[in-house]
């Protein structure tokens, strides 16, 4: 049934509605790590809404976002001040793009970022999880409020945005969906990204016993989901996330 659900959603029609599109707009690596990595954190509400803030966003950055990072002058980063989506806001925009800045201006990839503090002998990614928050937040100047917009297991969330922006970066296959443009962490690493949606799907289906729907729950389900595919475990995320949405009867056992 999983496997079902996979191949109906992992398709390029899947695409055009959710988040994913605005990184597919890119053929540039950067430009695609850096519109993902606004798409995945600013993805929650509704996806329409995530999709046009985030249209909004790169207009912003004249849709060079790579660009923008590299050569911006203080009179462009003024373009981005008023820009809100839910609780983050300008002051939370702007640090980030001064991570990025200075991310780039040393790596050629944002990927190092992930990887630094991951070893290939690692189960899962959960310290390239870590090692990214410690990245973004080494600077002195680094607003607090800002934290709670990039995720760490190491305060025991489930890190949905995060691992879903893995999955784009890392997978890949032949439906063009996913990226697959990052090499360096292997798709069994990665956690299934997990909301309260896929919770509530991943529980009616009897896969996961946990309630919380913290880092230890997208743990379990990843596990789980690691004996139908040990090598692929996250391409099941399509499947629950599109049962989720169909509005569908589930069943409640398997």
């Amino acid at each position: 049934m999983l496997d079902s659900w996979v191949d109906r959603v992992n398709s390029q029609g899947f695409i055009a509605n959710d988040p994913i599109t605005i990184p597919h707009r890119f053929s540039v690596k950067q430009d695609i790590e850096i519109a993902g990595f606004f798409a995945a954190i600013m993805a929650w509400g509704s996806r329409t809404t995530i999709i046009n803030k985030c249209s909004n966003l790169l207009e912003r950055m004249d849709n060079e976002p790579y660009d923008f990072l590299k050569n911006h002058s203080n009179q462009e980063l003024k373009k981005l001040e008023g820009f809100v989506h839910r609780t983050l806001n300008d002051t939370d925009l702007l640090y980030l793009i001064d991570f990025l800045s200075r991310w780039y201006d040393e790596h050629n990839s944002l990927e190092n970022a992930f990887t630094s503090n991951l070893n290939a002998q690692d189960a899962t990614v959960e310290n390239g999880l870590v090692g990214f928050y410690n990245h973004v937040f080494s600077a002195s100047y680094a607003p607090k409020r800002t934290q709670k917009h990039i995720a760490t297991p190491a305060k025991k969330s489930a890190c949905k945005r995060l691992n879903m922006y893995l999955r784009w970066m890392v997978r890949s296959d032949n439906r063009n969906v996913d990226f697959g443009i990052w090499k360096n962490i292997k798709t069994s690493q990665l956690i299934c990204p997990l909301d309260v949606h896929v919770h509530r799907v991943a529980l009616g289906l009897g896969i996961m016993n946990r309630k919380q729907p913290d880092w230890l729950a997208a743990i379990e389900l990843t596990e789980q989901l690691s004996r139908f595919d040990p090598e692929d475990p996250v391409k099941y995320d399509f499947a629950l996330f599109g049962m989720g949405v169909s509005g569908e009867q589930i069943p409640t056992t398997l």
